[in-house]
């Protein structure tokens, strides 16, 4: 066997070897697998293939990886995958293992299948196929993107549509945050509709699709809006006279934490706090809700690179999904970097970039 061929079907076996004998006194069944993913025999059966090689997506081996994790998964004559939040520290920690391997093994054998197929093939990342701004093929996504005021828009020049030269994109108040997730929502969507909307060019229809919003409260009443009406720890408080200024205010178990942007000597950001949250959209819960907002719109622009930024978007969005799992909604809190005039992109997977996280873990025995 060749060196591409092994790393080709390395996945595979490792696969076929954790149901056969991950555990000494009990051997899993494809069926049984069947049951705890809600997949078909015949799909596992071609992960384990080394012949026809099929490579499975990551969210999959996140579950074979929560699944191995953990005994627990087979119990009572039924077979589950565990969440985040039943699992305990050390069951976690496994998962976390199984899952950086699983995913080292995919890799591997990605770059191996592209060689076999065709040496002069090119392969999107995993970000653009799977990651967190991937979504179903065909369905439409609506950016809905904060505004600048009309008393500071009349101040830029070209805002204007009386003038020959009137750039519309004027209007929106995050270029930065919103350049950046134009072109990675295109190249990882295809094939769905990708609108920009400000506020005052919203349409029912826009409401009801994936929502992506960027921009804080003050500046988004969209964003404003949709906060009111879901049910979060986190709120945003824009507190401009206040003595240190604009938070965000944390409130879990009777306990309330304020988290405010750190300044320099000169009043230069050098710390902005930001928030990054994925739910059900409310109008429509078939479609998703984003949220990326930040008390200034460097924070904006970090939550948004924090999943687009090539170096770290994996490792971020590998993060979400064994610290997340299946859940329908959960946030982080973040705090994001700024150099002078440019915004280093957060590490999730490091603790000191993470000021909360919602769910909240409940630990198990």
């Amino acid at each position: 066997m060749s060196r591409d061929d092994d790393a080709r079907t390395a996945l595979a076996r490792r696969l076929r070897e954790l149901r056969d004998s991950h555990w000494a006194d009990l051997r899993v069944t494809q069926a049984q697998l069947r049951d705890a993913f809600g997949v078909s025999v015949p799909l596992i059966s071609s992960w384990e293939s080394t012949h026809a090689v099929k490579i499975p997506p990551l969210h999959r081996l996140d579950k074979y990886a929560a699944f191995f994790a953990s005994r627990r998964s087979v119990a009572n004559g039924t077979t589950r995958v565990l969440t985040p939040a039943e699992m305990t520290a050390e069951e976690r920690d496994r998962h976390h293992e199984l899952y950086t391997e699983l995913t080292r093994l995919r890799q591997a054998a990605l770059r191996s299948q592209s060689d076999f197929d065709n040496a002069d093939s090119v392969r999107l990342p995993d970000a653009f196929s799977e990651g967190p701004w991937h979504f179903a093929t065909g369905e439409p996504i609506t950016i809905i993107c904060s505004q600048v005021p009309d008393e500071d828009r009349a101040k830029i020049p070209y805002a204007s549509p009386l003038s020959g030269d009137y750039i519309e994109l004027y209007k929106y108040s995050d270029l930065d945050s919103l350049f950046e997730l134009w072109g990675h929502l295109r190249a990882a969507n295809p094939h769905s509709p990708v609108t920009l909307r400000a506020t005052e060019d919203l349409r029912s229809d826009d409401l009801t699709t994936h929502i992506v919003l960027l921009g804080g409260v003050d500046y988004n009443e969209v964003t404003a809006s949709v906060l009111d009406r879901i049910d979060l720890p986190v709120r945003q408080v824009p507190d401009w006279e206040g003595e240190k200024g604009p938070y965000f205010e944390v409130t879990e178990g009777g306990d309330t934490r304020r988290h405010h942007p750190r300044y320099g000597a000169d009043r230069r950001l050098l710390r902005d706090v930001a928030f990054f949250y994925r739910g059900v959209n409310p109008d429509n819960e078939q479609s998703t809700l984003t949220i990326c907002n930040g008390m200034y719109a460097r924070g904006v622009y970090g939550v948004v690179r924090a999943l687009t930024d090539s170096r770290f978007r994996d490792r971020n969005a590998a993060y979400l999904r064994s610290r997340f799992g299946a859940a329908q909604s959960y946030g982080i809190l973040t705090q994001v970097r700024v150099e002078g005039r440019v915004v280093v992109t957060p590490d999730w997977t490091l603790e000191k970039f993470r000021l909360h996280e919602w769910p909240e873990l409940t630990h198990g025995d």
